[in-house]
């Protein structure tokens, strides 16, 4: 299994190519291989960890569902393949502003919130990956972007609790931890972390 999730990191490092991260200052591929790698501490499933290294791909590059489709039967059975994609599929935001470009961010959010309350378990559980590297990644940046990201991503987790128990709780452990320094570094400096 390692030498397939080595191909697929490859696929997705091709994939991100040069994209940086927003809030931190690394090549973007770093993130699905954090998100990856908390995951298999959890599931050791080669479509889960799959789709964890490509969770980003359709929404961040240029790459098409078919075209992930086509390089993972490569390197796995068709049942696989599909899960994986169909993995990828659900972690892949549908209200984005550029679909709804009449609608303001809570309103995304709260229907992608919606959304993603009903995907599978798995699919859940690389999003609470996901939320823990991003709130890791959010409170080291120095943006006045920290609360409002983190107040989201706590609302999200309300909604979305259908994956690994143990997971879950490491998310809104970090998040509200995360959450926690904002405000206190928003009493000590005076500044106001929220937008």
């Amino acid at each position: 299994m390692n030498e397939k999730l080595g191909k697929v990191e490859e696929f997705a490092r091709q994939a991100h190519g040069t994209q940086r991260r927003k809030y931190a200052d690394e090549l973007y591929i770093n993130h699905p291989i954090r998100v990856m790698t908390t995951v298999q501490a959890y599931i050791n499933s080669l479509p889960v960890l799959s789709a964890a290294l490509l969770h980003d791909v359709l929404e961040d590059t240029e790459i098409k569902k078919h075209e992930i489709r086509d390089f993972l039967l490569t390197i796995m059975n068709t049942r696989d393949a599909d899960e994986t994609i169909n993995l990828v599929v659900e972690l892949t935001d549908q209200y984005t502003k550029d679909n709804y470009p009449q609608w303001n961010r809570r309103k995304r959010k709260k229907m992608e919130a919606e959304r993603l309350s009903k995907i599978s378990p798995a699919a859940q559980t690389i999003k609470y990956a996901d939320l823990v590297d991003n709130s890791e990644d959010i409170i080291d940046s120095d943006t006045d972007f920290k609360l409002t990201y983190l107040n989201e991503a706590r609302d999200l987790l309300k909604k979305i609790t259908a994956g690994v128990p143990d997971l879950y709780e490491r998310a809104n452990q970090t998040v509200q931890e995360c959450i926690d320094t904002v405000e206190r570094m928003s009493k000590t400096t005076g500044k106001d972390h929220q937008i």
